[in-house]
């Protein structure tokens, strides 16, 4: 095993820290605050976005949010995004889900990987929300991956945060300080050529390895295991414009139309007017848009689903007052798929932007931080607020607790 290049990477969970629970709504108290013996203000100072962090024995005790069972169920479903990548006869090939059949577990060398667990298994979302002392809207999603003996997807480089946790098994670990590296035009799989590891772990059960953007890693499984991969939402400014364009016209009120009386017959028809440029020039400059603006589109962007979910409306979608009546003797809570985040007065709520009535804010900004309201905090909501909550339930984006 190579030994680390700086004592700092390492790190040994002295305080003991309980199992994850499973119950909603969230307890903020659950979000994670310690990173074995360090704090996650520390973390967040010394080690986010700027160096790896290996800390063993995160969770003593942990338990994998979901078992080889229940993630083959779920690479079978349609609506499920998984990839499995087989290594033989030394060839690594990609194939992409559904995938009604694998290969035997017996058989070493393949992989399976499963994105976004947190969409479909309730302890796999409460896994993912410990991980809520970064903000919901750069959390992204878990991805669970399955391996036998020498399985894994090569050495890659990801543009984003990422922690990677040992769930059952052993995994070993290599990462590379070297920059730049080519991508291989050879295999299906997104690998780098040239990789030389310069430090090597190998993680067992309850371990934790993190890697901040751009450190090139690869992962190979020492015998059958599960790693839980907590990702995290890294945009590019182009893919973050892009869409941001189309918005800005879908919501701009835009009034005037172009016009050019008193100018001149041209004897150069293939020239564009300089008339026109200017008062299009003009009128972009005028729309610039203000910090509410921004605002509003990033509520819709980041808080847009993934493309496979579809929410399915309730069998029995109740009328107005027995929907409250069940709400305040159960409390609500979002569904697993829902993405709910604030910014000032405004709320986005699955791509849509919306501007509460100011009794409101308080009680839907605790939804969003707890994912879900008590039966207490729902008697305490404000009448203004049974109507937007049903109509979010008759959605499908919140459900009925209990």
């Amino acid at each position: 095993m190579l030994t680390s290049a700086s004592s700092s990477i390492f790190i040994s969970a002295l305080d003991r820290k309980s199992s994850p629970s499973y119950n909603y709504p969230v307890r903020l108290s659950s979000i994670l605050r310690q990173l074995g013996p360090i704090s996650v203000r520390q973390f967040m100072r010394e080690y986010w976005q700027r160096k790896p962090l290996l800390i063993r024995g995160v969770w003593p005790g942990f338990t994998a949010p979901i078992d080889r069972a229940g993630l083959f169920q779920l690479a079978r479903d349609p609506e499920v995004e998984s990839r499995l990548i087989t290594q033989f006869d030394g060839r690594r090939l990609l194939q992409h889900g559904p995938l009604s059949r694998l290969p035997s577990v017996r058989r070493a060398r393949w992989t399976l990987l499963v994105q976004g667990v947190d969409l479909h298994d309730d302890s796999a979302r409460q896994l993912l929300s410990r991980f809520r002392f970064v903000p919901d809207a750069r959390l992204d999603d878990l991805m669970v991956s399955f391996a036998t003996d020498g399985g894994g997807v090569g050495p890659h480089v990801d543009s984003y945060d990422v922690f990677l946790l040992q769930a059952t098994g052993q995994r070993c670990w290599r990462i590379s300080r070297q920059r730049g590296l080519p991508q291989s035009t050879t295999t299906a799989v997104k690998t780098v050529r040239g990789f030389r590891a310069s430090e090597e772990w190998l993680l067992d059960a309850g371990d934790m390895l993190y890697l901040p953007p751009g450190v090139a890693h690869e992962g190979i499984a020492q015998g059958e295991c599960i790693t839980c991969s907590i990702g995290f939402r890294a945009p590019s400014y182009q893919q973050l414009l892009e869409p941001w364009f189309v918005d800005y016209a879908d919501h701009a009120v835009l009034g005037g139309r172009y016009t050019d009386s008193g100018v001149a017959s041209t004897s150069h028809p293939a020239r564009l007017p300089s008339s026109l440029t200017r008062q299009v020039h003009e009128q972009l400059s005028r729309r610039r848009p203000g910090r509410i603006d921004t605002d509003r589109f990033l509520l819709r962007y980041l808080s847009e689903p993934k493309a496979n979910v579809v929410f399915g409306v309730p069998a029995n979608t109740s009328a107005r007052a027995e929907f409250r009546r069940r709400a305040v003797s159960h409390g609500v809570e979002l569904d697993r798929r829902s993405r709910l985040i604030y910014a000032g007065s405004a709320m986005g709520i699955n791509g849509e932007c919306v501007v509460p009535p100011a009794a409101l804010i308080k009680s839907l900004r605790l939804l969003a931080e707890q994912r879900g309201l008590t039966a207490q905090q729902a008697k305490r909501l404000p009448a203004a607020g049974w109507t937007l909550l049903h109509d979010w339930y008759s959605a499908g984006w919140i459900v009925l607790g209990g």
